[in-house]
């Protein structure tokens, strides 16, 4: 079996694992009306996913990363993000006030994802060096805020009544900005590693480093 086909019957067994938890995640879901709005970014996220998969030809482990995240996700459909049971783990280790699921997720939204915008980035752009470790930081934070207005209009236009459920802001004023800092800092976290391992152990990472500093025409 060529590695083609070992990557694609892979990426069929991952989406087959996240099949089993949506279907699982839709039986008797604490509230229907918070399963149905998170499952709008299932609804129109996940084929888009899948297309942009196909389309860079992402490796399995960016794919795998993606499939964690959307599961983790759907998980939190069946509860709603403000009823998970591993969020209240978190709230009593950390003795806080709230839930802290959706602080987690958007953690591991930095975290995992951005090694698949990484990849697809290195493939769509000639950059090198220091900028395919920044730029991606920056889609993560693009993403996580349009995010953010995305929850905004939902609950503005869409489904008003669902403020507190599908947005789970739980009293918090600085809500949006802290999602948004645990976004980055998974990020950061995870682009960290990777920086450190490709400059500990290729020579060329150094040299790109390097030049991607390099101004090739200072007249412009």
């Amino acid at each position: 079996m060529d590695m083609k086909k070992k990557r694609e019957n892979y990426q069929l067994f991952l989406l087959g694992i996240f099949l089993i938890v949506w279907i699982w995640a839709a039986i008797n879901p604490i509230t229907r009306e918070g399963w149905l709005n998170e499952n709008y970014v299932v609804f129109i996220g996940v084929p888009f996913l899948i297309f942009l998969i196909r389309y860079f030809k992402l490796s399995n482990l960016s794919v795998t990363f993606i499939t964690i995240f959307m599961v983790l996700h759907v998980i939190a459909s069946h509860y709603t993000y403000l009823k998970v049971p591993f969020g209240f783990y978190i709230q009593n280790i950390l003795g806080v006030e709230r839930n802290m699921y959706d602080r987690f997720m958007h953690l591991l939204f930095g975290a995992l994802m951005i090694f698949p915008i990484r990849e697809a980035f290195m493939k769509l752009s000639k950059s090198k060096g220091f900028w395919t470790y920044y730029l991606p930081i920056d889609m993560i934070l693009a993403c996580s805020a349009f995010f953010e207005i995305l929850e905004l209009c939902v609950v503005l236009f869409i489904r008003p009544e669902a403020t507190a459920s599908f947005m789970g802001f739980q009293n918090d004023f600085w809500d949006a900005t802290k999602d948004m800092l645990n976004a980055f800092i998974g990020a950061l976290v995870t682009i960290s590693i990777i920086f450190i391992i490709n400059i500990s152990r290729h020579r060329q990472a150094r040299k790109e480093l390097k030049k991607s500093f390099a101004i090739k025409n200072k007249n412009l």
